[in-house]
């Protein structure tokens, strides 16, 4: 007996390896301090939690609708018209087990085996891994500048009659990196001129630090909802804090919502009623919270920044949203696996390699920790990494990382 071809060849999460080797660490009284995390640290809110009490009082906890809570529906259609200025119907609308599942489903319903799905890197470790389970070929494009954003004829090379989807991350994950207007107008008028799905993973859309929010695909076109090829991502878990209720939807054209209807049906059936009115309450209650979180990781990004920044060889793009930072330590070690192990052995610093989203030589360092955690984190990069440091520090090990703490 041997398990399929499929599971075998799909990689493990390398954020989930190094959550496991920092748990153990942590279980043995090491100070660990983990940068790696996607999640940020506030907590649910209190309309949310309200809901679900609400919810579980009332002790009815049956099925739903596939395509999620009516209600639910109503307070994303509210939210997509404040933030997207586009009125979907109901029928546009699909709720699902997380924005991770709704990129998932939307691939499984539009791409056929040997379709080509284009990916921005550095991207998302899961983005090749869901392409490679639906039978999609990825094709990836790594901008020739160093500032994380492609040229439109850096994405139009990639194009081929087999392409079916192009994926947009923005913010985003790992590099914090913010799309400018005119790209993703562009991008809108490549996917819509040659028929190419363009799917806008925005989980991270409202964690920006601009001015103004990143750009909406549907700015850029005259077409409805229906006729669009402009498929839109999001959820709650990050700038609400909710990660553990996995809520996301899809907004899209009726066609793929019902085609995504008829596979969920067969695989989920729905997502948990107590996650759904606890969407729901985070999306119909006040918004302070999501201003107070990207205030608090506005400080924490300029802090990291701020500390990285002692390393003169390092290359860093200042992030411009997400709670993602994505350095380059390639002056340091091109191996951005043996870097991370490097620094989880010497510093006790947990961060994520470069290497498994596209781009060798980076770590992925998140900044949604506590402010205590960026700082000590930084420094104890810093302290591993810089050449100038004390010899007696520089060859140190666990012991003497306890004593300079």
């Amino acid at each position: 007996m041997s398990i399929s071809q499929l599971a075998s060849s799909v990689n493990p999460s390398p954020t989930m390896k190094l959550n496991e080797e920092a748990r153990v660490l942590k279980a043995k009284g090491e100070p660990v301090i983990h940068l790696g995390t996607g999640e940020p640290k506030n907590p649910a809110p209190n309309t949310a939690l309200m809901a679900v009490a609400a919810k579980l009082e009332e002790g009815q906890l049956k099925y739903v609708p596939t395509g999620g809570l009516p209600s639910l529906k109503d307070a994303i259609i509210q939210y997509t018209e404040e933030n997207y200025g586009r009125t979907p119907a109901q029928q546009n609308v699909i709720v699902s087990n997380g924005a991770k599942h709704s990129v998932y489903n939307v691939l499984l319903a539009v791409v056929d085996p040997g379709d080509e799905v284009i990916q921005i890197a550095p991207y998302w470790v899961s983005y090749p891994e869901m392409a490679k389970m639906v039978g999609g070929v990825s094709v990836f494009v790594t901008p020739e500048s160093d500032t994380f954003q492609p040229t439109i004829e850096e994405i139009e090379r990639a194009v081929t009659p087999k392409t079916k989807a192009i994926i947009v991350n923005s913010p985003n994950n790992p590099s914090g990196g913010v799309y400018s207007d005119d790209f993703i107008g562009e991008i809108v008028g490549l996917c819509e001129k040659r028929d190419i799905y363009l799917i806008m993973d925005d989980i991270y859309h409202k964690l920006a630090y601009g001015d103004a929010l990143p750009a909406p695909g549907y700015r850029y076109t005259g077409k409805a909802i229906d006729d669009s090829m402009i498929i839109v991502i999001n959820g709650v878990s990050k700038i609400y804090g909710m990660t553990g209720a996995r809520i996301g939807w899809t907004v899209a054209s009726r066609e793929v919502v019902s085609a995504i209807g008829k596979l969920q049906g067969q695989t989920t059936s729905c997502a948990s009623v107590l996650s759904q009115v606890a969407a729901e309450g985070a999306l119909l209650g006040g918004q302070g919270i999501v201003e107070d979180l990207r205030v608090e990781l506005k400080r924490n990004r300029d802090e990291l920044v701020k500390g990285l920044q002692a390393l003169s060889d390092l290359k860093i793009n200042i992030p411009g949203g997400t709670f993602y930072c994505f350095p380059d330590f390639s002056a340091y070690n091109k191996d951005s696996n043996a870097l991370a192990g490097f620094l989880l052995e010497k510093a006790l610093v947990v961060t994520i390699p470069g290497v498994d989203f596209g781009m060798e030589g980076h770590l992925r360092i998140s900044y949604s920790g506590s402010l205590d955690d960026v700082k000590q984190g930084a420094a104890r990069i810093v302290w591993a990494l810089d050449p100038d440091s004390p010899a007696e520090i520089k060859a140190g090990d666990r012991k003497l990382v306890r004593d300079w703490l």
